[in-house]
């Protein structure tokens, strides 16, 4: 297909794919890099950092866990570093205050330094012995292998029904068919990272950004495990923030390099309608020249209509500049959109006693 997309799931793909993965470790770092950005999840992060240790213990290659706290408080913080001072594999990073599940991946997979990142939630939604079949298909050849909740538990009219929606559009609006764009659960090679910025909420759209540049995507059925404790930060609310992303991504996968097109249409639009009512009010003045009002007659609508244009298009284009001018900033600078308060190591020799601290202040 175009754009280099490759569309198969775990089901049709077993046998497909290149030959040979990305050579892992080849610069001295870990095989793969795990990412799991937590707030406000302390029950979970010991009982998910032993899952994730029991899997790659068992495939034999070496690996990394990067732990992100995201502004918790709730002790998840103090957890997660009494994690990283006992396992010389895990990468702590402590962000100053909460900057949201996209900003805490981005601050995560700056840390990494894995061959192949997965990325996951930190709340046991996602069973860590799924790791394997996301990392298959990587070695099979795909730069990005996503997760797909085939089955889910959550309610029907509040999660579920809105969820299929919003898939369902941003597959359509983005050229990509996946079914589950809304999951974190994912496996990239590095290399595919490399070139993107994540903010706002934009780690759902990352396939959809690397398949506009030719990455290779599989879809791969995953469990979803029913949350022990506390409450979903998602569900109707999320529709308008869908609504808008939905704007976003059309712009950057489709328009990002020529967005003269995409305004294009719109002022074409506006122009030929407003030029087809302003030819009307003046042919119908020109025909009755002293009997006929135009300002009298049909002022009010008009004005109605030019003021409801104009700020339509303000609006939506004040709006995709500057998110367009905020790429570019991000992407032309060393600016990041998070602050680091502290990143915590073990020193990954055996016989290491002390745990490297670097403190980082950053505006």
């Amino acid at each position: 297909m175009a754009g280099g997309w490759s569309w198969f799931t775990m089901d049709s793909c077993a046998a497909d794919g290149r030959a040979g993965g990305a050579a892992g470790g080849g610069d001295g770092g870990p095989r793969c890099s795990v990412v799991v950005p937590f707030y406000n999840e302390r029950q979970a992060a010991e009982e998910l950092h032993a899952r994730i240790r029991r899997v790659m213990d068992r495939r034999g290659e070496s690996y990394e866990i990067v732990l992100v706290n995201d502004g918790s408080t709730d002790g998840t913080g103090e957890v997660l570093e009494r994690l990283a001072n006992d396992d010389a594999r895990v990468c702590f990073v402590d962000l100053r205050r909460n900057f949201g599940q996209t900003t805490a991946l981005q601050a995560g997979f700056d840390q990494a330094r894995g061959q192949v990142i997965v990325a996951m939630d930190g709340d046991l939604q996602h069973d860590p012995y799924d790791i394997p079949l996301l990392l298959a298909r990587i070695e099979a050849g795909y730069d990005i292998a996503s997760g797909w909740r085939r089955r889910r538990g959550d309610d029907f009219l509040s999660r579920r029904l809105p969820s299929r929606i919003a898939n369902w559009l941003l597959a359509k609006v983005s050229g990509v068919p996946l079914r589950d764009f809304g999951t974190t659960f994912k496996a990239y090679r590095r290399e595919v990272l490399q070139g993107v910025r994540l903010y706002g909420e934009m780690h759902r759209f990352v396939p959809a950004v690397c398949a506009r540049l030719g990455a290779r995507i599989c879809e791969v059925p995953i469990k979803n495990v029913r949350r022990r404790g506390g409450r979903s930060s998602y569900g109707l609310g999320r529709t308008f923030r869908v609504a808008l992303d939905i704007v976003t991504v059309r712009f950057i996968t489709v328009y990002l390099t020529r967005p003269l097109h995409f305004f294009g249409k719109a002022a074409l639009l506006a122009i030929a309608g407003g030029g087809a009512i302003l030819a009307y009010g003046f042919i119908r003045k020109l025909l009755a020249w002293s009997s006929f009002d135009l300002f009298t007659m049909h002022g009010p609508l008009m004005a109605v209509g030019f003021v409801s244009v104009i700020a339509g298009l303000l609006f939506l284009s004040t709006g995709l500049i500057g998110e367009l001018l905020m790429r570019v900033y991000f992407e032309s600078t060393p600016a990041r959109t998070y602050a680091i308060r502290r990143i915590v190591r073990r020193a990954a020799a055996p016989d290491a006693r002390d745990t490297q601290r670097q403190e980082i202040d950053r505006p």
